[in-house]
């Protein structure tokens, strides 16, 4: 579905000397259909931008992504618009992806009316309980505004307004590290759920070990910009071959322990 080759993303800064930052290096990886795949490093590794070139938020320096055999960096934004409702991200901050003045109804319902996949408003409520049911939250959230809600609530409201495009991608930039532990489990449960019945690939975006390692069926570790291992999941955190990812789980490790405590 997804293959990505020698991707990378360069930024400049200064006026009379320009500065030049390497966020991303010639990173290469595909992702199959009704996969995840984790991408792991500490802050700054570049995670978090290779997020938004695939999602095309970024345009690359260069480098090439082919989604489904097409390739999508040299597309218009107008070539690129009947592709939007196929690769959807999940942000950091589930709260940023809500209009706050609107209600929950409206906005799980706002991609529907764009894209026209509704024919009437009855077909569009009968559709929004729909979705607001596929993500375990009840119908009366619907007349709330996301402020009245938790912060567990929303990024399952936000997973609800991303299933209504029915997405075949789904680029997820840390969407449990700003919840609670429980509450990171029920959104984490729901998104392999659909998985396997909507058959959705992640590219599935973390600093937790931890999290990766559950979730991910292959992990790709990256260290300033550039990629030092990648492979299965459970074979990368088992017997790391770098030295740096060996250190990350390391870290992983320490931290369970303390919570624990």
């Amino acid at each position: 579905m997804l293959e990505v080759e020698k991707l990378s993303k360069s930024f400049y800064s200064g006026f009379l000397i320009r500065r030049r930052f390497d966020a991303v290096k010639e990173v290469s990886f595909s992702l199959s259909r009704g996969k995840a795949l984790g991408i792991v490093g500490e802050s700054g590794s570049g995670k978090s931008t290779i997020a938004k070139l695939v999602a095309r938020l970024l345009k690359p320096t260069s480098g090439r992504i082919y989604f489904n055999g097409t390739e999508i960096t040299s597309l218009y934004d107008k070539e690129f618009r009947s592709f939007r409702p196929r690769i959807q991200i999940i942000f950091q901050h589930p709260e940023t992806a809500l209009n706050p003045r609107m209600k929950i109804y409206d906005s799980i319902a706002e991609p529907l009316r764009i894209h026209r996949l509704v024919g009437s408003r009855r077909e569009e409520r009968a559709r929004v309980k729909e979705l607001i049911r596929e993500v375990n939250l009840p119908t009366e959230l619907l007349s709330r505004y996301p402020a009245m809600c938790s912060g567990g609530e929303v990024q399952r409201v936000v997973i609800a307004r991303i299933l209504a495009l029915e997405p075949e991608l789904v680029v997820a930039d840390e969407p449990t590290s700003m919840l609670d532990v429980s509450v990171q489990a029920q959104v984490l449960s729901l998104m392999k759920r659909l998985q396997r019945d909507r058959r959705i690939s992640y590219l599935f975006i973390s600093h937790d070990v931890g999290v990766v390692k559950a979730f991910c069926d292959e992990v790709l570790v990256l260290r300033r910009g550039e990629v030092v291992e990648h492979g299965k999941s459970e074979r990368v955190f088992l017997s790391p071959s770098h030295e740096y990812t060996r250190r990350l789980v390391r870290a992983s490790n320490v931290s369970c322990m303390a919570n624990n405590s």
